[in-house]
C-alpha cells in the first residue's frame, strides 16, 4: 500500500505578510520550549503593538481554538499556518479574545481573524508574544525570515520555498491495536503545547496512529488536527495504532497522555464519570476546631506567647488611571524602582546585621523582583497606552501576585506575598504616600490576612511577641524570618481569626499551630511561669558558657559555631564557642554586585581569625552556591534539578578563577589564626584530589605554610567511601541537612515532604556511623555542622556514634554545652546502638 502526501510543485513559493504590527523575535528566543524547540513547527514570533490578528495570506480556516487565542489556516499549496496569540493564553478561556472567523471560512490576505484586548492579555497571560508557525514544516524546503519592526498587512515576514513530499512505501498491517480509555488530565485540555509534545513523541514510530474522541479522530502527528478535536480536561479518548510498532507506540503514548504531557498542574485522573472533576479535585478541607476558643493553623515558628491581639490592615493606595506624557511616566517608574532598590538593600543590610545573614537572602530575592523584566515590560506597555505609572504598576504587580497565588505549588504560591511587598513599596514611592506603621501596644500578638517580609524586618520587637496569619505556611519567607527572630508564629489559620476584636487575650503556641482564645488567668499564669523558667535556665546556661562541655564520665566534646560574618564570631566567643566549625563564605559573596577581590577576602578571613585567636579553630568552607543559593554575578544556566547540578565544588571547578582567588585569600590569612579549609559537595575521590591540587598550586605560588584540609560529608557517596576519603583529608564535617535530603530523595523545602525529612532517620544515622568508623580507621576526626548538631534529641546519639565536634547555631552554644555536662558517654553509646537498629525517625526520637 502506498500513501502520498498532498502534491506540491518543487520550488513553489509562499509569501506571508505580518498579521500584526510589532517586532519580530526568532522562534528560538520564545520563553516556551515547545515553540522554541520548534516542536509545533518552524516560523517566527511577533511582539505585537496592534490588537487585530489578520490573515497573512489567502486560505481556509481549518482550526479555531475554543479559547479563541489560536487559529490555523490552510493555503492552496497545502501549508498549515498556526497563529498563536500569547503564551499560556489558553488559560484565559476566551476572555479578551473576539474571533472574526469560523471553521471552514475562506479568507483573503488582510482579513481580520481575531480581535483581542491587548491590555487584558498582557496583564493576565505569561506573554503577548504571538507565534506564526508552519505546522507541516516538512513541506518547506527553505525559510527566509524578516527581522526588526513590522507593519500589519504590509511587511513580508516569511518567504517559503516548498518541496515535493517524498512518497513512502508503508506495508499494510491488518492488526489494529486500540488503547484503554484515557481521561485527559490537562487543566485546559490538549491545546497547542501538549498537542505538540504528543505529536513529536509519535513521530519516532512507523505505525499509523490516530486519537479518537467519540466519533471524531485525528492523526496524532498533526498538531492542528489534535487541536481541532477540542479535547478538554476530563474528556475520554482512545489511541488506535496500526503498524509494526503499534504496541510500543500505544504503551508510551498512553502513559504520556495520562501524565499530562509535561504540563504543570496536571495529575492523572481516575475518577468515575459520575463524579464532577471539580469536586473530586478539591483540596482537603482545612482542619477546624470544634472548640470555639481554639483556632487551628500550621506551626510556622516555635515558642509560646501570651498577649493581646492586634489586627494588621493593608494600606490601600488610590491611584489615578490616566497618565501624562508616556516618557515622563516611564521615568517616574524607573526612579521609583531605583529608590525601592535602595530601601530593600537597607532592609537587607539590617537583617544581615542582626546576626542571621542567611535571612538577608530573602531581600536579595526582592531585589531580583525589582529587576524582573517581565513586570517592568508589562507596566511600561500599559504606560504607553496612556495610563499613569502608578496605575500601570499597581495593576501589573497585583495581577502577577494573583496568578502566583493560584498556583498549586505551595512554595511558588507563597511567593505572591513577596510580589505584593515589593509592589506596594514601589507604589508608595510613586504616589508619595508615607508608610504609616501602626503603634503596637505591649504584648501584641499580630493578626493579619498575611504579613510581608518588610513588615517582619521593621517590627517593634519590644512590643510584638507573636503573630498569626490566615495565609502563608511553614515555608513562607515570613515564617522563615519569624524563626530567625525567635518570634512564635502560626499560619494558615481559620479565617474567623480576622474577626477577633483588638485586645482579645490569647495564648499562641507556635509548636502546636494553635491560638487559644479567652484563656483563664490560671492558664495564662501557667504559661508565663514556664516562660520564666525557660528564661532562668537560659541565664544559667549563659553564666556557665565558658565551662567546657565534659560529660559526667569525663568525655569532652568540642562545641563550635556555624557563622557567616565577624559579628557572629564575636558573639560565639562571648557565648562560650570554642571555635568555628563552619564559616559560610557564600555570605561574603552575597551582598554585592561583583565577586569580592582577593584582598577583600583576605581582610575578612583575617579579621575573623583574629577574633577567635590562635587557639580556636576556624574552618572556612569554600564558596557553596548553586541549587537554592544563586549569585546574580555568577550566572548558572537553568537546570531541571539544580540540587543535583552545578553547585558547591562543581561551581569552583567550572569557574576556577573564583575558587583559586578564594584559596589564595585563605592561605594569606592563615598566619592570623588556626585556619582550616573545607570543600563542599564532594562526591568523588577525583574531586578532592583536584581541589587539593589547586590548593597546593596556589600555596606554592605564595610560599605559604600548609593548612589542614577537610570535606563536607553531605552526599551519601562520600559517607559510603569514608575510609578512602579519610586517606586524602584531615577531617570530615557532616552536613546533615543535605545528607538527609539526598539520602531520602526528599527536598527539605517541599511543602508536603518536608515533615518526613528527619535527620534522625535510621538511614542517616547509619551513614554517620559509617563515616565515623571510616575516619577512625585512618586516625581522622568527624564533626557535624548540620541542623541536628543543634537538636537536643540528636546530641546524645551523635556523641554515642563517636562524633568529636558539634558546630551549632550561635545562640544555642550555652544550652548545648549545659546539656552535654549532664550526659554520660557510656549511656549515649548504648542509646546510639539502639537508634541504629530502629525502624523510623519517630522510633529514634521516642528513645
Amino acid at each position: 500500500m502506498i500513501n502520498t502526501g498532498t502534491p506540491v510543485s518543487p520550488g513553489t513559493g509562499v509569501v506571508l505578510k505580518a498579521p500584526l504590527s510589532g517586532y519580530i523575535l526568532p522562534l528560538e528566543q520564545v520563553p516556551d520550549p515547545v515553540f522554541a524547540q520548534k516542536m509545533v513547527g518552524d516560523g517566527i514570533s511577533i511582539d505585537p503593538v496592534s490588537q487585530v490578528l489578520i490573515a497573512p495570506c489567502d486560505g481556509e480556516i481549518i482550526q479555531l481554538h475554543p479559547s479563541h487565542h489560536a487559529v490555523t489556516l490552510k493555503t492552496a499549496e497545502g501549508l498549515e499556518i498556526l497563529m498563536h496569540i500569547g503564551l499560556d493564553t489558553v488559560t484565559l478561556r476566551g476572555e479578551g479574545f473576539k474571533p472574526k472567523v469560523k471553521m471552514g471560512d475562506r479568507i483573503q490576505t488582510g482579513d481580520p481573524l481575531i480581535e483581542f484586548d491587548i491590555d487584558y492579555v498582557a496583564l493576565h497571560a505569561k506573554s503577548l508574544l504571538t507565534q506564526i508557525v508552519i505546522t507541516n514544516s516538512d513541506q518547506v524546503a527553505t525559510f527566509q525570515t524578516n527581522s526588526g519592526k513590522v507593519t500589519v498587512g504590509e511587511t513580508v515576514i516569511l518567504e517559503l520555498t516548498l518541496t515535493s513530499k517524498v512518497s513512502e512505501n508503508i506495508p499494510i498491517f491488518t492488526e489494529t491495536i486500540t488503547s484503554d480509555e484515557i481521561i485527559i488530565p490537562n487543566p485546559t485540555g490538549l491545546h497547542a503545547r501538549p498537542s505538540a509534545v504528543l505529536a513529536n513523541l509519535a513521530k519516532k514510530y512507523q505505525s499509523k496512529i490516530r486519537l479518537q474522541r467519540g466519533d471524531q479522530d485525528a492523526n496524532i502527528r498533526s498538531v492542528v488536527g489534535l487541536m481541532g478535536l477540542e479535547v478538554n480536561h476530563g474528556d475520554r479518548v482512545v489511541l488506535v495504532a496500526q503498524g509494526p510498532d503499534a504496541a510500543a507506540a500505544i504503551a508510551e503514548l498512553c502513559d504520556a497522555i495520562r501524565s499530562g504531557l509535561g504540563e504543570e498542574g496536571t495529575a492523572p485522573i481516575a475518577a468515575p464519570a459520575s463524579v464532577a472533576q471539580r469536586d473530586i479535585s478539591a483540596p482537603p478541607p482545612r482542619r477546624r476546631s470544634d472548640d470555639p476558643n481554639l483556632i487551628l493553623g500550621v506551626a510556622a515558628s516555635s515558642g509560646v506567647a501570651v498577649g493581646q491581639t492586634f489586627r494588621v490592615r493593608e494600606q490601600e493606595i488610590e491611584v489615578p488611571e490616566r497618565g501624562g506624557n508616556p516618557n515622563s511616566e516611564r521615568r517616574k517608574l524607573e526612579a521609583a524602582i531605583k529608590q525601592a532598590q535602595l530601601e530593600v538593600e537597607a532592609l537587607r543590610a539590617n537583617v544581615h546585621g542582626q546576626g542571621d545573614p542567611s535571612k538577608s537572602a530573602i531581600f536579595a530575592a526582592h531585589q531580583e523582583l525589582l529587576e524582573d523584566p517581565e513586570l517592568i515590560d508589562i507596566a511600561t506597555s500599559t504606560i504607553d497606552k496612556g495610563k499613569s505609572a502608578a496605575f500601570a504598576w499597581k495593576q501589573t504587580f497585583t495581577n502577577s501576585a494573583e496568578q502566583l497565588a493560584k498556583l498549586q505549588n505551595e512554595l511558588l504560591s507563597q511567593r505572591a506575598n513577596d510580589v505584593r511587598d515589593v509592589g506596594q513599596r514601589v507604589l508608595r514611592i510613586l504616589t508619595g504616600v508615607t508608610s504609616t506603621g501602626p503603634i503596637y501596644p505591649d504584648n501584641t500578638i499580630l493578626i493579619a490576612e498575611d504579613l510581608t517580609p518588610s513588615d517582619m524586618a521593621t517590627l517593634d520587637r519590644s512590643k510584638v511577641i507573636g503573630f498569626c496569619t490566615v495565609a502563608g505556611g511553614a515555608t513562607s519567607h515570613v515564617a522563615i524570618l519569624a524563626r530567625s527572630m525567635g518570634i512564635p508564629a502560626i499560619a494558615g489559620t481559620e479565617p474567623q481569626v480576622l474577626d477577633l476584636p483588638d485586645g482579645t487575650w490569647v495564648i499562641l503556641e507556635g509548636n502546636k499551630g494553635t491560638l487559644q482564645l479567652n484563656p483563664t488567668s490560671a492558664e495564662m499564669e501557667q504559661v508565663k511561669t514556664l516562660q520564666i523558667e525557660i528564661a532562668k535556665k537560659r541565664e544559667q546556661d549563659v553564666a556557665n558558657a565558658m565551662k567546657p562541655a565534659i560529660t559526667t564520665d569525663g568525655y569532652r566534646m568540642e562545641i563550635v559555631a556555624n557563622i557567616g560574618n565577624q559579628l557572629d564570631a564575636e558573639t560565639a566567643v562571648q557565648l562560650g564557642g570554642e571555635g568555628v566549625g563552619l564559616l559560610r563564605t557564600e555570605f561574603v559573596f552575597m551582598d554585592r554586585s561583583s565577586a569580592p577581590t582577593e584582598d577583600e577576602q583576605t581582610e575578612i578571613y583575617s579579621n575573623i581569625a583574629e577574633v577567635l585567636g590562635k587557639e580556636r579553630p576556624l574552618i572556612i568552607r569554600t564558596l557553596d552556591v548553586g541549587g537554592d543559593k544563586p549569585l546574580p554575578y555568577l550566572p548558572i544556566p537553568h537546570e531541571e534539578n539544580p540540587f543535583l547540578g552545578e553547585r558547591g565544588i562543581r561551581v569552583g571547578f567550572d569557574r576556577p578563577e573564583i575558587l583559586r582567588t578564594q584559596l589564595r585569600a585563605i592561605l594569606r590569612s592563615a598566619s592570623s589564626g588556626n585556619l582550616k579549609i573545607m570543600f563542599p559537595m564532594i562526591a568523588r575521590l577525583e574531586e578532592i584530589k583536584m581541589a587539593k591540587a589547586m590548593l597546593e598550586e596556589e600555596r606554592e605560588k605564595l610560599n605559604a605554610p600548609a593548612v589542614s584540609v577537610g570535606i563536607m560529608v553531605e552526599i551519601p557517596a562520600a559517607a559510603m567511601m569514608a575510609e578512602q576519603f579519610a586517606q586524602e583529608v584531615d577531617f570530615f564535617s557532616i552536613g546533615t541537612n543535605d545528607l538527609t535530603q539526598y539520602t531520602l530523595a526528599m527536598d527539605r523545602g517541599h511543602p508536603k515532604l518536608a515533615p518526613f525529612v528527619d535527620g534522625l532517620n535510621p538511614a542517616i544515622l547509619r551513614l554517620i556511623d559509617l563515616t565515623v568508623k571510616g575516619a577512625t580507621k585512618q586516625g581522622k576526626w568527624v564533626g557535624v555542622c548540620g541542623g541536628i548538631a543543634s537538636d537536643p534529641q540528636a546530641i546524645p546519639l551523635l556523641m554515642g556514634l563517636g562524633v568529636k565536634e558539634l558546630s551549632v547555631s550561635v545562640p544555642n552554644i550555652p544550652s548545648i554545652k549545659a546539656q552535654i555536662r549532664e550526659l554520660s558517654l557510656v549511656q549515649c553509646q548504648k542509646l546510639a546502638q539502639k537508634a541504629l537498629n530502629a525502624e523510623t525517625g519517630a522510633d529514634v526520637r521516642a528513645l
